[in-house]
């Protein structure tokens, strides 16, 4: 499997978050993060601190990898000096054990960020867990981060040819898989038949889990499969969908190649991984999402 965020490096020790004093460890290891921007050493790796040397912030316990202990410092703004980049831009180029870290972190951090007070009574919360959970000192409430299952789904029909669409809110050329959240009191493969016919009118038959991907942008889980197309006929939703075609593993190949359509760049999402699992390997060009 070979895209960002596939999957967890690291140890989460849930059992440590009740205990473990981060500001005062000499060895911890921490990155500064502002929502999706992060602290770099000149862009293509993760700046680490020590607890002394952090910023002031929202503290966040990563967890461990190989014996050592990481954290997170959340900032209002990451300082120039500290050579900012999104993570988006990132994430292709991190070694698949920081891009682990960074994007538990990001995911807290823009979970702490939404969650300020309380929804039962509006009372502001507080942290605690090394950042992992909202507390209300009002009604006792806890507040714990969320995680939105998505849907994505590479639909063929019997030719075996590929279903890719493009959103009206990305850049010309610029197209993936459908994709869309699911609702509450529906199965993931009900969420695939519903959000295939209501973005392009096509019926969907049977459907295959392939893999998922965790999307902190902001709090996703995207659950990613195979959906076979019992139509082919598109009618499409114009406030979702701008276009959208079927392809041809030769079709698909020239389009790349001639950048008549972009996908989205290598290692970065799920939907390329599986587009090109269909097509049997790797694909020319992509589009920049930095």
């Amino acid at each position: 499997m070979e895209f960002a965020f596939d999957r967890t490096r690291h140890f989460r020790g849930g059992h440590l978050r009740k205990t473990i004093d981060l500001k005062s460890d000499p060895t911890v290891k921490v990155m500064v993060l502002a929502a999706e921007q992060v602290a770099t050493v000149d862009g293509p790796s993760l700046l680490w601190l020590s607890a002394d040397q952090a910023p002031e912030g929202e503290w966040i316990l990563l967890g461990e990898q190989a014996g050592q202990t990481y954290a997170a410092v959340a900032v209002q703004r990451v300082p120039p000096e500290l050579a900012p980049v999104g993570i988006r831009t990132l994430a292709p180029l991190l070694s698949p054990d920081e891009l682990s870290l960074a994007i538990h972190a990001v995911g807290i951090a823009r979970w702490q960020e939404a969650t300020t007070y309380c929804s039962r009574c509006a009372e502001y919360l507080y942290s605690s867990q090394a950042g992992h959970l909202r507390t209300c000192p009002n009604c006792d409430a806890d507040h714990f981060p969320r995680t939105d299952p998505a849907v994505i789904m590479l639909v063929t029909d019997e030719a075996d040819r590929v279903l890719l669409a493009r959103n009206p809110g990305w850049p010309a050329k610029a197209f993936s898989t459908l994709a869309g959240f699911v609702e509450p009191g529906e199965g993931l493969e009900d969420a695939v038949r519903r959000e295939v016919a209501e973005g392009v009118g096509v019926t969907i038959g049977e459907v295959s889990y392939r893999a998922s991907q965790p999307w902190p942008f902001p709090q996703s889980l995207m659950v990613g499969f195979r959906a076979s197309a019992q139509t082919t006929e598109l009618t499409l939703d114009p406030v979702e969908i701008a276009e959208a075609a079927w392809f041809s593993r030769e079709e698909l190949f020239a389009a790349c190649q001639s950048k008549q359509i972009m996908l989205p760049p290598p290692r970065f999402s799920i939907s390329r991984w599986l587009v090109e699992d269909w097509y049997g390997e790797a694909l020319p060009g992509g589009w920049n999402v930095s």
